[in-house]
């Protein structure tokens, strides 16, 4: 059975009131990262709503990604406190 089948078994039983263990299938297929994302970490922040709107707005001036201008901010920092650029 594929990984789809048995999630699908799994909520199919779920809703009829029943209790089903995760297959190790299922939880491998919850698991997985995208192949550009192994070995990374995730570095985030909240901030107000219009500084969302104005990132995405430089990137699309720009033609670049939130991620890029992002690199391009922490590496401009770290070069400031006398750390690498390593972003």
């Amino acid at each position: 059975m594929n990984k789809r089948a048995n999630l699908a078994a799994a909520l199919q039983t779920a809703t009829q009131g029943g209790e089903v263990a995760p297959s190790a299938s299922t939880v491998t297929a919850l698991r997985t990262s995208t192949p550009s994302r192994v070995g990374k970490k995730t570095v985030a922040a909240h901030f107000d709503p219009a500084v969302s709107k104005q990132l995405k707005q430089l990137g699309l001036d720009r033609d670049t990604s939130t991620q890029a201008l992002l690199r391009e901010a922490l590496n401009d920092l770290f070069t400031k406190y006398g750390k690498p650029p390593i972003a």
